[in-house]
C-alpha cells in the first residue's frame, strides 16, 4: 500500500445536529493513521462536495440520523460526479433502515454502518477498500 495517508472527509448533511457518532468515527480513523477532515454539522450537499474537492480526499463518509439520507445522499453523489470527484470511496453511517441500504449501494456507497458498529471494523473496511483501490490505480 502507498505511504500516502488515506484522506477522509467526515460530514453531517442536513439539519441533523447530533454529531457524537461522527466524532467517534473521525477519531478512530485518525488514530489509525488517516488524515481526517471533519466538516461539522448542518452541511449542505454543495458544501460537502466542495470540501471533498478542495481537500482532495480519498473517502467521503456521511453520517445522518434525521432520516433524510435518500434525499441528501443522492445529491452529494451527483455533485461529486459533476466536480470530477467520483473516484472516492463512499461510506455512510447513522440511522439507515435496512431496506434503504440497497439504494445507497446503488448510489455507490460501499459500506453502510449503523449504531453499534465497532470502530475497528470500520477502520479495517476503509483500509482494505483503499488498499484495493490503490492496487487498481497502479495497474
Amino acid at each position: 500500500m502507498s505511504d500516502t495517508p488515506i484522506r477522509v472527509l467526515v460530514a453531517k448533511p442536513g439539519l441533523d445536529g447530533h454529531d457524537r457518532g461522527a466524532k467517534v468515527v473521525a477519531r478512530a480513523l485518525r488514530d489509525a493513521g488517516m488524515e481526517v477532515i471533519y466538516t461539522g454539522i448542518r452541511q449542505t450537499p454543495e458544501m460537502i462536495a466542495e470540501a471533498a474537492v478542495q481537500e482532495d480526499v480519498d473517502v467521503v463518509g456521511l453520517s445522518i440520523l434525521s432520516g433524510a439520507h435518500l434525499e441528501l445522499f443522492p445529491r452529494v453523489t451527483e455533485l461529486l460526479k459533476a466536480k470530477g470527484k467520483d473516484d472516492v470511496l463512499l461510506v455512510a453511517g447513522g440511522i439507515v433502515p435496512d431496506e434503504d441500504i440497497p439504494r445507497l449501494n446503488a448510489l455507490g456507497f460501499a459500506g453502510v454502518f449503523g449504531p453499534g458498529t465497532n470502530t475497528h471494523d470500520l477502520v479495517k473496511f476503509v483500509q482494505e477498500k483503499m488498499a484495493e483501490q490503490r492496487i487498481k490505480d497502479k495497474d
